[in-house]
């Protein structure tokens, strides 16, 4: 349970709250392209009220009540708003693939099926998001101060997944690899529906095989030698065993719980959106319609007790796995979403989108060549005048015809691009039509060669008929 609020932080309460009812509004109004104006003015207000906040409390003290909660609901709005209007190398932008790596980097760290590989790119990316950070610090102290100690914090967990992972002896390390891929697979193929005999046999003898390298119940190194850390993987193959025999067991019946099928239903159908916005999120996605789905996945997330769904009567029904993977996957799609967000406003992605679409259509015909005309070209020479005539002084303006919306560099890009693009073909085009001309220039040059040639040597031209007769009956008169 949150603590109460202290009376000095109530009027910032109050401004925080109406801030995040204006920042509700502003996403639901799907009739406009969102300003970045508008999205500016909130977060000022956001810092003001932040600033005040940092005067009344203490900096090494701990907080955790409404006021902490309507805050996060606020900067995670507001992080979805730069990112939708294109501004996702600015501050506030980090603030949700921050939130979203942490929930990420926890669960990893409950679950304990994680390798190096896995925590590479998290590592890279704290790293850039850092950078970020510090690179606007001095002129949004306020904020900073929360994304400063909310990086920290994932890199605690990095550094603590890491240390886990230290104590591995090298003679183990592949082993571990192999287990964390059965398990994923494992966990996967328990959230499928149907029967998995086929898919399960091969994972359940490459178990067996593991489990038959131990001795006593421990894995040897060379000369009989017995590596550290002989825990970690024994925990993890005797719970992929677990998750085996829970998929067995299920196979004629439902994988989950009665009382647990609402939230498998819901985590469901959240996974098809989410998994659909992955495929379409270049021409659909508003980035501040992950909110709905990131609060969704929170509520669920705030049931489990010790890391478990629990029924009415505080038992642990079956079909956990399948929940927490749904979970995990839910949660992982999220922050890819966010991670593959462009520096594009949303006024501009039409206009990315086109142009991409355009420079690929043109690489493709640039790749397999073949015979083609200026009618050919032509369709792909008036989507990009159509796009050029746009422009205003150079530049892609906004709907009110004064705003430069963001992302006009990557736009140009595109755009100059695809110009070259049509260049080359046309050149391409321009020299096979030589080629033709001279090859039907040489076809000539062989026909009056053939000519002259047949002219001279040509027997005498046949007399016509009449002399012929004529010859005849001057032969018959002579005696």
């Amino acid at each position: 349970m949150s603590a109460p609020v202290p009376q000095e932080e109530l009027p910032i309460l109050e401004a925080v709250i109406n801030i995040r009812n204006r920042l509700t509004v502003l996403k639901k109004d799907r009739g406009e392209y969102i300003k970045a104006s508008d999205v500016n003015s909130l977060y000022q207000a956001v810092v003001k009220q932040v600033t005040k906040l940092n005067d009344v409390r203490d900096d090494n003290a701990t907080y955790n009540n409404r006021l902490d909660t309507t805050l996060a609901d606020v900067f995670s709005l507001l992080s979805l708003f730069y990112l939708t209007i294109g501004k996702t190398r600015d501050t506030p932008a980090t603030y949700s693939q921050i939130a979203s790596m942490r929930q990420i980097l926890q669960h990893m760290d409950e679950s304990a099926v994680y390798n190096e590989s896995d925590l590479a790119p998290f590592r890279r990316r704290l790293g850039d998001l850092r950078q970020i950070v510090q690179h606007e610090g001095k002129q949004a102290n306020a904020l900073t101060k929360l994304l400063e100690r909310q990086l920290n914090e994932c890199e605690a967990i990095v550094r603590a997944l890491e240390e886990n992972l230290s104590v591995l002896d090298v003679e183990l390390i592949p082993i571990h690899q192999r287990l964390v891929t059965i398990r994923r697979q494992l966990v996967a193929l328990a959230a499928k529906e149907g029967s998995h005999k086929a898919e399960l046999k091969p994972l359940q003898e490459e178990l067996r095989r593991i489990d038959s390298k131990r001795v006593d119940g421990k894995f040897l190194g060379p000369n009989g030698i017995v590596p550290a850390s002989q825990a970690v993987c024994s925990s993890l193959l005797e719970e992929c065993f677990e998750i085996a025999q829970e998929i067995k067991a299920h196979e004629d019946l439902k994988n989950v719980a009665d009382t647990l099928k609402p939230i498998h239903e819901r985590l469901s159908g959240i996974r098809a959106e989410l998994e659909s916005l992955v495929l379409t999120h270049r021409w659909t996605l508003r980035e501040t319609d992950l909110w709905n789905y990131s609060s969704a996945l929170q509520e669920i997330d705030k049931m489990r007790v010790d890391g478990k769904f629990l029924d009415a009567e505080g038992g642990r029904p079956p079909g956990q796995y399948i929940l927490l993977y749904l979970l995990r996957r839910c949660y992982g799609l999220i922050y890819r979403l966010l991670s593959s967000s462009e520096p594009v406003s949303e006024e501009l992605m039409p206009i990315a989108n086109k142009l991409s679409t355009v420079k690929k259509c043109l690489n493709e015909v640039l790749k397999y060549g073949g015979t083609f005309s200026a009618r050919d070209l032509y369709p792909y020479q008036l989507a990009l005048f159509q796009i050029d005539s746009m422009r205003k002084d150079g530049k892609f303006v906004g709907a009110d015809g004064s705003t430069v919306p963001e992302g006009q560099g990557i736009v140009m890009a595109h755009l100059n691009e695809c110009h070259e693009l049509l260049e080359m073909l046309k050149e391409s085009m321009d020299e096979e039509e030589g080629e033709d001309e001279d090859e039907d220039e040489d076809e000539d040059e062989d026909e009056r060669e053939y000519d002259e040639d047949g002219a001279g040597s040509a027997s005498p031209v046949p007399e016509s008929e009449e002399e012929e007769e004529e010859e005849a009956e001057e032969g018959a008169a002579k005696p």
